[in-house]
Order: C-alpha cells, then structure tokens, then sequence
C-alpha cells in the first residue's frame, strides 16, 4: 500500500526517504534515517523495528548490503517485508518477500532506491529513480520531492494515496526535514507545498540550535 524512495545526496552527504500510502500516517511507521549513517524505508505489511535495526547494523559498520542480508536472514514474518537502504557510501540494498502486496516492484542507481506495492504498475519505482537522476542539481529533498510526483504520475498506487512524509537528515543529531501530511486528498501535493515553506526555514532553526546569538528572528508579533 505503500510507493517510496531512499536516497543520499552525494554532494552535501545528507539522506533523506520520501514515501506515500493509501494508509494513514505512513511515514511515522516506515521512513528512518541517521546523519552520517544512512537512511531506511520498512514498508509492507510494516514493521519499524527493521528500520531502526538496519541503522544500527550501519552505524556498527555494515554495509547497506549486509545489514539487509543479516535483516532477512533473522527477522520473524520477513517475507511479509520491503526494505530499502542506503549507506554511508551511498551504496544501496533491498529486499521484497514473497507475499509482498499485489503489483509490485523494485528499482535503483547509485545511492538510491525506489520501490512499491499495490501499484498500478510495476514500472512506477524506475520512473521514480529517473526523476531522481533527472535532477541531480537540485537539493535532496527537492529531488526526493520530483520522485514522488513522477511515481504519482506513472500511476502511483493501484488506489488513491492517503498519506506522505519526507524525512532528511543531515549532520545534526536530529532530522533536518520531519515532514509529514498524515491525512489528505492530496497528500504528495500537500507535501511539495510544505517543503516549499520548510526549505526557506530549516537552516534557521538549525542555527537557533547551535548558535542562538547569530539565529535570525522568528518574524512573528513580539520578536523583536
């Protein structure tokens, strides 16, 4: 029930995962990520503990590769699973079971990858990965954004989306963009609009983190 792309930039080194549902609140279950470490999408019939299991497997030092394998070769149910990762050398794994659900599929390039169930068609993760190659230029989560818009107009889900969430992180300890539209019509295009608005912001946020004294005011009634 779920479309979705993991991803490293290899420019400023962040990650990032954008995913899409029929199902309410999908990127609180299934998008992880970790600065300096990697990034993971547990989708499919979800379970999060393989998320946070496959970023402690590569902040041990194991390769995106090897964390999926000691994933499936020890985790209950997995055939009931989707994993999408990538490492910190932008290296990627995935894994789909058996009773992955209907039309499903799995795409990848370098230091990223998109993968579906219940979609319209099978081809919907490669024109994610295209899109995602397309716009090398542009900041991850611009790109992570575009990806989305291309699987949506590829055919997206067999059904309508409910739910999407956008999470980058970047050399903080927390994520640079927690972005999350649990329930709409129009979840991915709710989603650009908002990172439209955060993207202007978090790097403010960020300084009134670690440097207060040099944060820009906040504009708003009694900032002054």
């Amino acid at each position: 029930m779920t479309f979705s792309i993991v991803a490293k930039c290899a420019h400023s080194g962040q990650f990032g995962v954008a995913i899409s549902s029929s199902s309410l609140c999908v990127a609180a279950r299934c998008a992880f990520v970790r600065a300096g470490v990697g990034a993971v999408a547990s989708q499919n019939i979800t379970d999060p503990r393989l998320g946070t299991r496959a970023l402690e497997l590569m902040a041990q030092g194991k390769s995106a590769r090897q964390a999926c394998d000691e994933i499936v070769q020890s985790a209950a149910n997995i055939d009931y699973r989707q994993l999408l990762i990538v490492d910190n050398s932008g290296l990627v794994a995935q894994y789909s079971g058996t009773h992955t659900l209907g039309v499903n599929g799995l795409a990848q390039t370098g230091n990223a990858v998109a993968a579906g169930n219940l979609l319209k068609s099978a081809e919907i993760p490669q024109a994610m990965i295209d899109s995602f190659v397309a716009t090398s230029s542009e900041q991850l989560g611009t790109r992570l954004i575009a990806a989305m818009k291309a699987g949506l107009e590829a055919g997206g889900e067999a059904g309508p989306v409910t739910s999407a969430g956008m999470l980058i992180a970047d050399k903080c300890d927390w994520p640079l963009a927690d972005l999350r539209v649990d329930q709409s019509s129009d979840p991915i295009g709710d989603l650009a609009t908002l990172w439209q608005d955060w993207s202007l912001e978090m790097d403010a946020y960020v300084t009134r983190a670690l440097a207060p004294d040099q944060a820009p005011s906040y504009g708003v009634p009694g900032d002054e």
